[in-house]
């Protein structure tokens, strides 16, 4: 396999941004991001990253360019499936030479424990079927899929709604939350490109699932805060009324990764350090 010439991303959130930072090596000829935002396009441009800019609902020409910069690329997705996007852009970019597509560990819905790759998923509710649907769409094109938990980095997290006060335990606490941090999820993605075979499967997490209340109350101690009100778990959230603790020693042995952080306690402090950095700054 040749060397990939672009990095293509299809989606421009937190997990998209920390695959760039974690690409800036001279490795891709080019970073490549699409967005159908002017705003978007000049912050990127201003960014060192390349645009494609259009929309696959009313640009032909956008699917065509698309089809083109893809071609022998690593193509990174990551946007959030609406049932139909993901359809017109996988036959698209299939001849690009890898393709990683960031899932969620909520395809399992309601079950407990410890969750991997052989646990069975949840197609009762609307959104993990659409999610479901993303995933096959994209895997039956080569696609190599990630099933992520909570991400969380210094602009995104448990601290940062603890700092502001929109916090709200989910009931007594006791439910595991798996999380990842950023970073690590980058770095998994990258050794994807490498070494996971086309159209293989893994979830991705850190290697400390904990009740939720433990996390909280370590960020509290750090941020000399009071613990936030509890709140009853049919009030709370969906994405963190669960009790999933993720297994992810596949992909690590697979793709030869070691975690950055591989604990919520390093991975925040990490995230303390940098925000208060950025505060002084």
């Amino acid at each position: 396999m040749g060397k990939a010439v672009n990095l293509v991303l299809l989606g421009l959130g937190n997990a998209a941004a920390a695959v760039v930072e974690s690409a800036r090596t001279g490795k891709y000829d080019q970073i490549i991001a699409t967005t159908r935002s002017e705003e978007k396009r000049d912050r990127l441009e201003k960014a060192g990253l390349k645009v494609i800019f259009g929309s696959c609902s009313d640009n032909s020409d956008y699917i065509s360019r698309l089809t083109f910069t893809t071609k022998n690329s690593h193509v990174f997705v990551s946007f959030p499936p609406d049932g139909q996007t993901d359809a017109i852009l996988a036959p698209a970019v299939k001849e690009a030479q890898k393709i990683v597509y960031i899932s969620t560990t909520g395809v399992f819905g309601g079950a407990k424990g410890l969750v991997d790759e052989s646990t069975p998923v949840d197609g009762r509710d609307e959104k993990t079927v659409n999610r479901l649907e993303a995933e096959k769409v994209w895997r039956d094109i080569g696609a190599i899929i990630l099933r992520a938990p909570g991400l969380y980095g210094p602009a995104t997290g448990l601290h940062l709604r603890l700092k502001s006060g929109t916090y709200r335990l989910p009931g007594k606490g006791s439910n595991h939350i798996s999380r990842i941090h950023l970073d690590d999820l980058a770095s998994i993605a990258l050794a994807a490109f490498e070494r996971a075979p086309k159209s293989s499967l893994y979830v991705v997490g850190d290697e400390s699932p904990v009740p939720q209340i433990e996390v909280v109350e370590f960020l509290c101690s750090k941020l000399n805060l009071p613990m936030p009100e509890s709140i009853s778990l049919e009030d709370a959230h969906a994405t963190v009324r669960g009790d999933r603790q993720v297994v992810a020693n596949r992909v690590l042995e697979d793709l030869g990764v070691t975690l950055k952080y591989p604990t919520y306690k390093q991975g925040y402090e990490q995230c303390l350090a940098a925000t208060a950095d950025s505060v002084k700054n």
